[in-house]
């Protein structure tokens, strides 16, 4: 089986992720993580490696084309911005939140100030809708690819992973 937890920065898509992989003993690909491990490789920022990834396709391909080699040799819960996109998957999820709440939850996350964190997310979402628009012709708001979205906002943690679990049910 493979499930796709995709969602913008902030949205819960790693805690889920996360627990999934405990309650249905699957694998856990992260792509956020092979991003950030590309740039601790290359001894640079998040940020700076974003301005690097809007220069040319080249990382974006390389984390892509990690999580499709991955698939097809199995299953999995693989988590990433353009995971639902790119891969086939039995259920793929899309969370979503205000930018307010994404950024509260960064702030506390990465100690900054809440100003801070809203303007970092807005710009990093910024560039990632242009690149994803330019390399791959993919509108990232375009909510079509998704079996499931569910608002975080709306739902704590335990809440979001019982739907997605009650969806993963419904497909066996």
């Amino acid at each position: 089986m493979i499930i796709t937890i995709s969602g913008a920065p902030g949205t819960g898509t790693t805690t889920l992720a996360r627990s999934l992989s405990v309650e249905l003993k699957l694998r856990w690909v992260n792509s956020g993580e092979l991003f950030r491990k590309i740039a601790c490789e290359k001894n640079i920022s998040v940020k700076e490696m974003n301005r690097l990834a809007e220069k040319g396709p080249e990382i974006d391909y390389l984390i892509d084309d990690a999580q499709k080699a991955l698939a097809k040799e199995g299953g999995g819960i693989f988590e990433g911005r353009l995971s639902g996109h790119l891969l086939p998957g039995d259920l793929k999820v899309l969370l979503k939140t205000d930018l307010r709440a994404r950024a509260g939850r960064i702030s506390k996350r990465e100690a900054k100030l809440l100003e801070d964190a809203m303007q970092e997310t807005r710009m990093r979402e910024e560039s990632e809708a242009r690149r994803y628009k330019m390399y791959y012709n993919i509108d990232i708001n375009d909510l079509f690819v998704y079996d499931l979205v569910v608002d975080t906002g709306k739902f704590d943690e335990a809440g979001t992973l019982a739907i997605v679990l009650a969806a993963v049910r419904g497909l066996q």
